[in-house]
């Protein structure tokens, strides 16, 4: 059986049991069908386009080596690619927030930009009001998913809610941020 490109979206699955008995050329078409994916969700959540490579790279090679982990019966193969994509990524932030957590070595001058700082500490202070004006149940939601690391599903199971619970109260409460300090910068701008 030949690997068409084309066809990978069809029967991604079978791809993917190709892959686990080291079919390099099924391999291949998984990795061009999702390396831009794999990458868009990586650089959107770290905003760091090197990271969002190594996450990208971290993701291909547990597809290379874990493909026999993926069971067709709890899901499609773009689920499963996509979810290794945000746990990976979730995982790379984490380690971010570890490594800012870390102190200095005394050896090495810290950088001091007094502008940066106080731009940081601004933008800190809005994000904190904002967050602040979400009703109680947005504010638990965003703060599991974005501060905490959680993924919806694990915040839903946390919480003991639904998933579409968990979905709606973190949609409207990115939203009421988006024009909260969308509001916020208008009138930053126009003092």
């Amino acid at each position: 059986m030949s690997v068409d490109n084309d066809r990978v979206g069809g029967d991604e699955e079978a791809f993917l049991r190709r892959v686990a008995h080291g079919d390099e050329r099924a391999f291949r078409a998984i990795y061009d069908r999702y390396a831009r994916s794999v990458y868009s969700l990586a650089v959107g959540l770290l905003r760091d386009p090197q990271q969002a490579e190594e996450v990208t790279q971290e993701v291909f090679l547990a597809i290379w080596r874990g493909a026999a982990q993926f069971d067709a019966d709890r899901g499609r193969a773009r689920t499963w690619i996509l979810s290794l994509a945000h746990h990976r990524t979730v995982d790379a932030i984490r380690r971010q927030r570890v490594r800012a957590a870390e102190p200095l070595d005394p050896a090495v001058p810290a950088p001091s930009d007094a502008a940066e700082e106080a731009i940081r500490g601004v933008e800190g202070a809005r994000v904190r009001d904002a967050l602040a004006r979400l009703s109680p149940v947005q504010r638990e939601a965003i703060g599991l998913a974005y501060y905490g690391g959680y993924t919806q599903e694990e915040i839903a199971r946390r919480l003991g809610v639904p998933l579409g619970t968990v979905k709606t109260r973190m949609r409207d409460g990115m939203m009421r941020l988006r024009d909260l300090l969308g509001n916020a910068r208008s009138e930053v701008e126009t003092t």
